[in-house]
């Protein structure tokens, strides 16, 4: 993907791909991967692209900075349209999302601006989102999404109602998406390129035309993720590839099979209600990576009766656009605000509008007038700390798979507050100890996992994980959100120092008590000299034994390893083990207790060996619906198994299972 380049709808790349001769169609993955690296002139509102001494691509975005119409992208060579040049640059662009191409300038009855919604971000420089966790820099997203305001619906929701099935043209376009995605999950991804992904994207339109959101979402995640694991970028991960067909194929195996589950057909739109009077205190500001090429900050806000809000400014720009948004004015009230100043202040809010997921709306009649901040120790603000972590956590994990993913992430993006003491360092991460009520670790805790929220070297994440590492014994007063992946891990958005503790923070009287890790540089001037750090600290269960992360260690390691070279390497790398006898690590998982995983690897690795024969009895690649769902009855059943082991590294260790 070339970061320079605007977003572009689904069906322009499919139909681009599509017209093109067998011929060109095999030179396409190289052409897109030469042409990733090639300038991009900016004339006015019209990007140019030189391809060749006697080509130059020209994309032409419209309102909302997407390129959504065939004509918007032109190229000067003989062949255009039907040529490798412009499905090439199409190709390197990154790929929008519906709501992301509605024209920004556009309101309805309620006054609220259509802008990006669920713009995809991720963690480590790969998925977050407007308020959680799948920000990303490069193309292969996952963790989290990035939700900014969307146009708004102030009309009343209807009550419950009797779920019905999806109709024929869902069922068939469900279909349709799932025999592509079962195509792309037996070539892998070495042989998932181009066409490929034109597929994926052509099926995904048609899904959205057939009214089915939440599986074209997924498809579209899957695609950025097929495109960041075959050009390697950084904030590639496998296992969000993984977790993308998962939820793809979930979905659209349901579908098909015409399950009535609305949360299967999932919404285009989320609408605003009104809120009435709100008095709102900022808690910290999170900077935006998106996949998509956008960037920015998401502020959070807590009300007075303890409600999470957040206000978005995400735009086309990246981590430029990340870095300057820092300081950009709110869209909310008299203008005369910044996002640095709300994390640090507050707003009463008049007339205010809500989506579900906590968005503040900028509407017309929406009223704002800034207030004096709490600190982290006063009002509501003091509730977030309050809770236990093991309680608080509880909550959050209990999303199963197949569930609606968006209703399942927005809990897991709400912050979580806790007391905490470095106990030491072990790779990225930072080692740490609850902090009981008399502001001493407690003996019985699990060892807490701290991990950057994203690792982009335009952020101060890492920068600011380092100056902590150097530090065992600092007490710290964190706010994070939780990894769900990992073994009680939380990645930090925010630090401030612990109230009545004299080894802790101590920050500027100008940042108010506490420091946003996205964007506030630590420096040695804000810790405890080193001397009056603890000599001695509980040492943490790594360092007696214990590896860092129990549920890398457990047995089930060999399934997990089973499925993720089923996306990477595609049937025949899954298919190596049968041929040589070891199916699946079937002896080793039953030895360990995992006698369901041991069978799900045996059948999976069996159905990729599978071979049939043509009329002519020669041998050619089987049908891949069985294979993709020997695939997915492992991958489900892989995701509720570690779900489990995760609750449980969160348990006091005499509970633990």
């Amino acid at each position: 993907m070339n970061a320079e380049l605007p977003p572009v709808a689904p069906e322009v790349v499919a139909t681009a791909v599509e017209s093109l001769t067998s011929r060109l169609r095999k030179k396409l993955d190289a052409a897109i991967e030469s042409y990733a690296a090639v300038p991009v002139t900016l004339d006015g509102g019209v990007l140019r692209i030189r391809c060749g001494e006697d080509a130059e691509v020209t994309l032409t975005p419209g309102p909302s900075g997407a390129v959504t119409d065939a004509g918007q992208a032109v190229c000067s060579c003989l062949l255009a349209p039907r040529c490798l040049h412009r499905a090439a640059v199409l190709g390197t662009c990154p790929v929008a999302d519906a709501e992301a191409m509605a024209a920004p300038e556009a309101t309805d009855d309620a006054g609220e601006t259509t802008a990006p919604a669920t713009v995809a971000a991720g963690a480590d420089g790969d998925a977050v989102s407007a308020g959680d966790p799948d920000s990303k820099a490069g193309e292969g997203s996952s963790a989290a999404e990035v939700t900014a305001p969307t146009a708004a619906d102030s009309t009343e929701h209807p009550g419950p109602t009797t779920p019905t099935a999806p109709t024929k043209a869902q069922v068939t376009a469900a279909t349709a998406l799932w025999t592509a995605t079962a195509a792309v999950l037996a070539a892998g991804v070495p042989a998932a390129g181009a066409v490929p992904q034109a597929e994926l994207l052509r099926a995904a339109h048609s899904a959205r035309l057939a009214g089915l959101h939440r599986a074209e979402a997924a498809a579209l995640r899957v695609v950025r993720g097929l495109r960041g694991a075959r050009a390697r970028h950084d904030g590639h991960r496998l296992s969000d590839l993984v977790t993308g067909l998962r939820e793809l194929l979930l979905t659209t195996g349901l579908l098909a099979a015409a399950d009535p589950d609305p949360g299967l057909v999932g919404t285009a739109r989320r609408g605003y209600r009104p809120g009435g009077s709100l008095r709102v205190h900022g808690v910290f500001r999170e900077p935006v990576i998106a996949a998509t090429g956008y960037g920015g900050v998401v502020t959070h806000v807590v009300s007075d009766d303890g409600r999470w809000f957040s206000l978005a400014d995400v735009k086309p720009g990246g981590p430029a656009r990340a870095r300057g948004a820092a300081t950009a004015t709110v869209a909310l009230g008299s203008g005369s605000l910044n996002h640095a100043q709300l994390a640090r202040g507050g707003l009463l809010i008049s007339g205010a509008t809500l989506s579900p997921d906590g968005r503040l709306g900028s509407g017309k009649g929406v009223r704002a007038t800034p207030v004096a901040g709490l600190p982290w120790t006063a009002g509501p603000l003091a509730a977030l700390f309050a809770r236990p972590l093991a309680e608080a956590v509880a909550d959050r994990l209990t999303r199963a798979p197949g569930a609606d993913p968006e209703r399942g992430e927005q809990a897991l993006r709400e912050p979580i507050g806790c007391d905490l003491v470095l106990v030491g360092a072990a790779g990225d991460q930072l080692l740490a100890r609850e902090l009981g009520p008399a502001g001493e670790p407690a003996s019985d805790g699990p060892l807490v996992r701290l991990v950057p929220a994203n690792g982009h070297p335009d952020l101060a994440h890492t920068a600011n994980f380092r100056q902590l590492a150097s530090r065992p014994g600092l007490r710290l007063r964190v706010i994070g959100r939780l990894d769900a992946d990992r073994a009680a891990a939380l990645r930090p958005l925010a630090v401030g120092p612990v109230p009545d503790a004299e080894t802790t923070l101590r920050l500027p009287a100008d940042w108010q008590g506490h420091a946003d890790l996205g964007y506030d540089r630590l420096q040695g001037a804000h810790f405890p000299p080193p001397d009056a750090l603890p000599d001695a600290l509980p040492a943490p269960a790594c360092l007696d034994g214990v590896p860092v992360d129990p549920l890398a260690d457990a047995p089930l390691w060999r399934l997990r390893r089973l499925v993720e070279v089923a996306v990477s390497g595609g049937r025949r790398v899954v298919a190596e083990p049968a041929r040589d006898g070891d199916r699946g690590g079937r002896a080793a998982l039953r030895r360990g207790g995992f006698q369901a995983a041991a069978d799900l690897a045996t059948t999976l690795t069996a159905e990729a060996d599978r071979r049939t024969r043509d009329v002519f009895g020669r041998i050619d690649d089987p049908d891949p619906d069985r294979y993709a769902r020997a695939w997915l009855a492992a991958a489900v059943y892989l995701a509720a198994t570690e779900r489990a082991l995760v609750r449980a590294t969160w348990q006091p260790p005499a509970s633990a299972t």
